[in-house]
């Protein structure tokens, strides 16, 4: 079979595209065949080596991917040939496996999947099961209350504002450049801002008529993060969930408990590792998004599909913030 073996760290031209033996299952697996793969920033960080959670190399990466059972072994009576699954790494020993035409799991790791469920779409699943515990789990859902989503223009950001917006609150969603802003407001964000023309804070205090967000969604950190601070109103919270620039500068007990103690906010760092050995959150949270997308409740924004031998290119286009929604790989 054809995939993306990783066989060193660095820059997207470690992403080999080679032929590798077709695993079979074994006893207690399943063969999955994979028809589209998601590309996510941990396959970035897998990629250049930083991520903490690390397969060992040579490896194939990726996290998620969406198929059909070809293949079951002699003990495995759950799942039956021609189904349509999930395969989430999340489910698995390691973070990879997913960049490749075949894979084969434990029969228990796999989320069925309905026959009439699209699976270029169901394979955005795994950014949006963040996305559900960013504001269920971990944030503070608020209806008819306002949350701002930054970074709102990727695949877990524009999960993150149409799950909002299915919460019942009012959606403002910061990104940068006119392309961004405008496929985010036809995506369903009640307010768009740009931040490479706008400032994002005078923004948000008029949209909300000085009263600041309920809820305040920060997947960049770094010296940014505690300048989001004058968003959170009244007993708000600000959640950070990504490092895109680093680890939160400022120190935020000092800043909390000075300038905006008035308003009694709340700050949560949030990793959907802390769920790891919670496999019931996990799958609760999967199953309720696998029925909305069957509903059509969810709509992914797709930004576009290379194919498998393309995985240099996503990983430059990822890297570079060029793309609009979530970007897939096809074998």
């Amino acid at each position: 079979m054809k995939a993306i073996l990783l066989t060193r760290t660095g820059d997207p031209s470690v992403l080999d595209y080679v032929d590798v033996p077709t695993p079979r299952p074994l006893d207690d697996q399943v063969l999955v065949k994979a028809d589209t793969i998601g590309v996510s920033r941990p396959e970035v960080m897998v990629r250049k080596g930083v991520y903490s959670w690390m397969p060992k190399l040579p490896a194939i990466p990726g996290i998620e991917m969406t198929g059909t059972v070809v293949e079951r072994g002699r003990n495995v009576t759950e799942l039956a040939v021609g189904q349509k699954v999930l395969v989430s790494a999340r489910e698995l020993s390691e973070r990879a496996g997913c960049y490749a035409e075949y894979i084969a799991v434990p029969a228990r790791a796999p989320f069925r999947l309905p026959d009439d469920v699209d699976l270029d779409a169901a394979a955005c699943l795994s950014n949006y099961q963040v996305a559900y515990h960013l504001i269920h789990t971990a944030g503070r859902v608020v209806p008819g209350g306002t949350a701002v989503i930054d970074s709102a223009a990727g695949g877990l950001g524009s999960a993150l504002v149409q799950l909002a917006k299915i919460a019942s609150m009012c959606v403002i969603a910061i990104a940068g450049g006119t392309e961004k802003i405008e496929a985010l407001r036809k995506f369903g964000a009640d307010h768009a801002i740009d931040h490479a023309r706008e400032n994002p804070t005078a923004r948000v205090a008029e949209i909300t008529a000085g009263r600041g967000a309920d809820l305040v969604l920060d997947g960049v950190g770094g010296k940014g993060f505690a300048q989001k601070f004058p968003m959170v109103g009244a007993f708000g919270m600000i959640v950070s969930y990504g490092r895109l620039d680093g680890l939160p500068e400022e120190n935020l007990v000092a800043k909390l408990g000075g300038t905006y103690f008035e308003a009694s906010p709340a700050v949560r760092f949030f990793t959907m590792h802390t769920m790891d050995d919670k496999p019931w959150l996990r799958a609760e949270s999967m199953n309720y998004l696998i029925g909305k997308l069957r509903e059509g409740a969810l709509r992914p924004l797709i930004g576009g599909r290379l194919h498998l031998s393309e995985a240099c290119k996503a990983h430059e286009l990822l890297e570079a913030r060029q793309v609009i929604g979530k970007l897939l790989l096809k074998p």
